[in-house]
């Protein structure tokens, strides 16, 4: 066949390849809108903004029924978000711009935590911060008030958890007390820890995300349980995935728990002595795990999907007083609540990523309605295809309009379109 009438089927084909691909996933794909009655409902939601990076167009909001009620949007991203007993909210959150800057370079990026007062016009009352390497990985995506004053905050940059009070810090846990550590860990996401909460008397629940782990630390103590414990026989794969943990004392061991319990989680939620949820965020699925009587933590309830609709890398889950489960679902920007039995209740989209959403007056509890153990209920985590994923998940940050049921598999069409398409205009231009 002549070269240049090959480089036009080449291209035609491409053309109809990628039409069809998006008429009949878009035609096929389930309704992912509002669901169920909103009206007596308010969340405050964290909003990680999106844009390259993840780090435009942060806000935090509250949501009455559907309806955004008020808006604080003058950093670059927030994170998890916490109403306070006088009405204010604490958020975690990263921004750039600042001139103080050291050990770093101006302008650079700062971390920390905003006390937000959301009347009359919503507005930053204070801040605590300090500078970071950069806007990526290392931010504080999590803050409590304690009794005493103090703020407990996690920390990326220097990857351990801490407390403040009038500006200085009162005390911290380094996560290089547990873990093996690089010479710097301000140079790399090593741990991503992203998440902190008071379960008791100085006692922590932490989220090591890229150890697929859960710590609870006793303060004077350190470490006093470990919830997914590495074993012999788990695969250390996926935390050395992207240069996150190494064997840096050369012990054969680097503690990185199984991911077919918990993969790159975030926003724990302790519910009771021997049961947690969790974010199961690389697992694109939500999951309650229950203490065994030999020590282990196992799956007893597990929901992937709402309304017909997959999870795509979801980052928070709370146990409501009334038995359901609110769910932050980052990439299908939306929130939902779901039943025991994994059936919507309630669904909303949001207009860009979320991280982190509380349903009000309560917000997120420690303790809480547990799940029976019916292992009937669990589902197993969905295959992946790594480098298409990370695409996508780039391609969803930059363009927030991307439809939800673009998934893998419609981007691997999509660019097997686009390679006919270019391999054909080149045969057809150079003939």
């Amino acid at each position: 066949m002549n070269p240049r009438r090959q480089g036009t089927w080449l291209v035609v084909i491409g053309v109809i390849l990628f039409v069809l691909t998006v008429v009949i996933s878009g035609a096929l794909a389930p309704e992912i809108g509002s669901v169920g009655d909103s009206d007596s409902r308010r969340i405050l939601v964290g909003s990680q903004g999106g844009g390259p990076g993840w780090h435009e167009h942060g806000s935090v909001y509250l949501l009455t029924g559907r309806d955004v009620t008020w808006r604080e949007a003058s950093a670059g991203s927030y994170f998890d978000v916490t109403k306070t007993s006088n009405g204010t909210v604490l958020a975690g959150f990263m921004d750039g711009g600042y001139q103080k800057c050291a050990p770093y370079e101006s302008p650079c990026s700062r971390s920390g935590f905003r006390v937000i007062d959301p009347t009359p016009t919503p507005h930053v009352i204070s801040e605590y911060s300090f500078p970071v390497r950069d806007k990526k990985d290392s931010e504080v995506h999590d803050v409590e008030r304690l009794p005493s004053g103090e703020y407990l905050m996690t920390d990326m940059e220097h990857e351990r958890i801490f407390t403040v009070k009038n500006g200085a810090v009162t005390w911290q846990w380094n996560g290089r007390s547990f873990y093996d550590a690089p010479s710097d860990p301000t140079k790399s996401d090593w741990l991503h820890i992203n998440d902190v909460d008071v379960i008791g008397d100085g006692r922590y629940l932490i989220s090591i995300r890229n150890t697929n782990q859960l710590l609870v630390i006793q303060r004077g103590k350190g470490v006093v349980e470990v919830i997914n414990k590495d074993t012999p026989t788990s695969s250390d794969e996926s935390c050395r995935r992207s240069g996150q943990l190494a064997d840096y004392d050369n012990d054969g061991d680097i503690r990185c728990g199984d991911p077919s319990v918990l993969n790159h989680q975030h926003n724990p939620q302790w519910i009771g002595d021997g049961a947690v949820l969790v974010a199961d965020s690389d697992n694109d699925r939500i999951v309650e795990l229950h203490r065994t009587e030999s020590g282990e933590w196992r799956p007893v309830w597990t929901v992937g999907s709402a309304n017909g609709v997959e999870f795509n890398w979801p980052r928070d889950a709370d146990r409501l007083p009334n038995g359901n489960t609110l769910i932050t679902d980052t990439l299908n920007r939306r929130i939902v609540e779901v039943n025991s039995e994994g059936k919507v209740v309630w669904s909303t989209r949001t207009s860009r990523i979320p991280y982190e959403a509380d349903r009000l007056p309560v917000g997120e509890t420690v303790g809480g309605p547990q799940y029976s153990s019916d292992t009937s209920s669990i589902v197993a985590p969905g295959n992946d295809i790594p480098i298409l994923s990370s695409i996508l998940v780039l391609l969803r940050a930059i363009v927030p309009a991307t439809p939800f049921w673009f998934g893998v598999p419609q981007l691997a069409l999509s660019l097997l379109s686009l390679t006919l398409i270019l391999v054909g205009s080149v045969r057809y231009l150079r003939h």
